[in-house]
């Protein structure tokens, strides 16, 4: 036993050591989105969002800006598969002065789930995203670096009100998302990040929600060493066209007198 102390007095030594180089980004964004679903037919439809993020104390300067579109095709009306292409001009940590351009494709299964009181939407989403090379913090080059990010997304919706899922009705909103990198320049940040978000859910109308809340993002940065530790406020719109022709009303059956 006495051989272990000092074996054990290392190891906690190395320990400390090791969480004494790992350094922490302690950021406040806000961030804006507005998201569409249209459908045109019982297959097909398309998915387009804007995000709009801010940061330094939550408004003072731009963090990034995200346009993504994508091409829905409807299994059933709660399975969707979607491929898409985003672009997003950002301002990497250690380089607010200059952005960085990223060109993203992008693959995902989605899915509902319906309960007597909830609603559940899961995502699996695949990105392959090619970002421009910054040289010496402060220079944008011709070259491009890749990976792969895999995520996977759920939201519950809890009701609160009796008007529930209804025009009028409020809902409590509890989502987390998981992104993991994986390709061959991935060298020491494998987990990537996640997202915690819980807030409201205001139902507009039939087609149309307001969601509005707290986000608490955590991320590992390619150093493989440093941390992203980010208090969001995240402020959403939704909104679903459904195109699709509305159907005759069925005739009533004729009947004959007793």
């Amino acid at each position: 036993m006495k051989h272990l102390l000092p074996l054990l007095g290392f190891l906690l030594l190395l320990s400390q050591h090791a969480t004494a180089q790992k350094q922490y980004v302690r950021e406040q964004q806000t961030w804006l989105g507005v998201f569409n679903q249209t459908r045109f037919s019982d297959r097909w439809g398309t998915w387009t969002d804007l995000q709009l993020r801010l940061h330094d104390h939550y408004v003072r300067d731009l963090a990034q800006g995200l346009a993504r579109v994508g091409l829905t095709y409807y299994l059933t009306d709660e399975v969707r598969l979607t491929a898409g292409y985003a672009y997003v001009h950002h301002f990497p940590e250690g380089t607010r002065t200059i952005s960085q351009a990223e060109h993203r494709p992008w693959q995902q299964v989605q899915w509902f789930t319906k309960f007597p009181r909830a609603r559940l939407m899961q995502w699996v989403r695949l990105d392959e995203r090619f970002r421009r090379t910054i040289q010496g913090g402060n220079e944008r080059t011709d070259g491009f670096n890749f990976n792969y990010r895999a995520r996977y997304n759920a939201a519950l919706f809890l009701p609160l009100t009796n008007k529930g899922f209804t025009p009028g009705g409020l809902q409590f909103l509890l989502n987390n998302e998981v992104m993991m990198n994986f390709g061959r320049e991935i060298r020491l940040n494998y987990f990537d990040q996640n997202r915690l978000f819980a807030g409201l859910v205001y139902q507009l109308n039939p087609h149309a929600q307001l969601h509005g809340g707290y986000m608490h993002l955590f991320q590992q940065l390619p150093t493989g060493s440093s941390y992203r530790n980010q208090h969001t406020i995240r402020l959403f719109y939704f909104h679903n066209f459904d195109l699709r022709p509305t159907p005759p009303p069925v005739p009533p059956t004729p009947t004959t007198a007793p």
